[in-house]
């Protein structure tokens, strides 16, 4: 049974000197029934300590609940440590060096019970902060959606790359939902939250997207997410992601018989080549380097040409992707260098 009607959970390693501006605003929500619930990833700073002085100060700080890993296990197994331990009927995750707007919850929630949906997506803000601390903001808002009918929000999430955002940040999802289907993150630093949130439209059929920015997205120079001032990158570094979306890639079976499998199979392989062309772009940084076979084969489709040409939607699109990956290596790989150096990704 539950106790709280959510459930904020918040994976901290080494956070610093942003954890106490991102608990104030989860602390400063204007929904009561929260329980804020800290992932310990073991890291080597105060972060910790900050958040045990808020639960013996703030009014609020009963409903802090910390959670500590055995050692430092990464943000996959710290997330798979929070949807376990939440003891709210939703569940909410945040990054902690992100904020919230102080209705966020309320706003969600309301929108949950309206429409009795299993989730509810809001709008963000990415905030680009620069060494020197000048910031540049754009935000990135849904329409207001109510998508509620079967393999409604799956054709809508597929029909193009960007409709559902890769985070599973600023979602209110119902707890239920992730543990029944199983849902877990794998242990590696790039793209565990993009493997996981492409297969919700799977497993969910009641979505609402809200128009309102409630989440502030900090994109900082040292963030796991960026490459900036690497000179080397370990091979190994960038096959954890590859061999992540490879899982997404062969694990079509579940969905065969969907009517959106065209979709979702041209998102996943357009992922593929996103990913061949970034290590083409860093190709002298990365040690040992890809073979043009190993190229190819980030390329390859889970299907066969006769199962792509019975798609009656993005026939051509997917025809095109699955020729990179029956091509001779050579002649993919230059076929990678010419598309993607004329979309702008090489």
């Amino acid at each position: 049974m539950n106790s709280y009607e959510v459930t904020i959970a918040i994976p901290v390693y080494n956070a610093e000197k942003h954890i106490r501006e991102t608990m104030d605003s989860v602390l400063e929500q204007t929904f009561s029934d929260i329980e804020f619930l800290i992932c310990d990833d073991c890291g080597y700073d105060q972060s910790i300590d900050i958040i045990r002085e808020l639960q013996h100060s703030h009014p609020r700080g009963k409903d802090i609940r910390i959670v500590r890993q055995p050692q430092n296990m990464g943000i996959g197994n710290a997330r798979n440590r929070l949807i376990d331990e939440a003891h709210g009927r939703y569940l909410y995750f945040m990054d902690a060096d992100d904020t919230i707007s102080p209705y966020t919850i309320e706003l969600m929630v309301r929108a949950a019970k309206e429409s009795d949906a299993e989730f509810v997506y809001a709008s963000y803000e990415r905030i680009e902060v620069s060494d020197s601390g000048k910031t540049k903001s754009t935000s990135y808002c849904y329409p207001f959606l109510k998508l509620l009918d079967e393999d409604e929000f799956a054709n809508f999430a597929y029909l193009k790359y960007d409709n559902i955002q890769a985070p599973v940040w600023n979602i209110l999802m119902l707890v239920e939902v992730l543990r029944k289907n199983e849902v877990r993150f794998q242990p590696v630093n790039y793209w565990e939250d993009f493997a996981v949130s492409i297969d919700f439209p799977t497993y969910v059929t009641r979505v609402v997207l809200l128009p309102d920015v409630t989440y502030q997205y900090y994109c900082r120079g040292g963030s796991l997410s960026h490459f900036q001032k690497r000179t080397v990158i370990r091979k190994e570094e960038i096959q954890q992601t590859v061999d992540l979306i490879n899982r997404l890639k062969w694990s079509t079976e579940r969905i065969k018989n969907e009517s959106y499998l065209p979709l979702r199979t041209y998102k996943v392989m357009l992922t593929e080549f996103y990913i061949a062309c970034t290590i083409l772009h860093e190709e002298k940084k990365i040690h040992p380097a890809y073979t043009k076979e190993e190229l190819r084969d980030i390329m390859r489709s889970p299907l066969g040409v006769s199962e792509v040409m019975r798609f009656k939607q993005a026939l051509i699109p997917n025809l095109f992707l699955h020729l990179f990956g029956i091509l001779p290596p050579s002649l993919s790989v230059l076929l990678m260098r010419i598309v993607g150096k004329r979309k702008g990704l090489i």
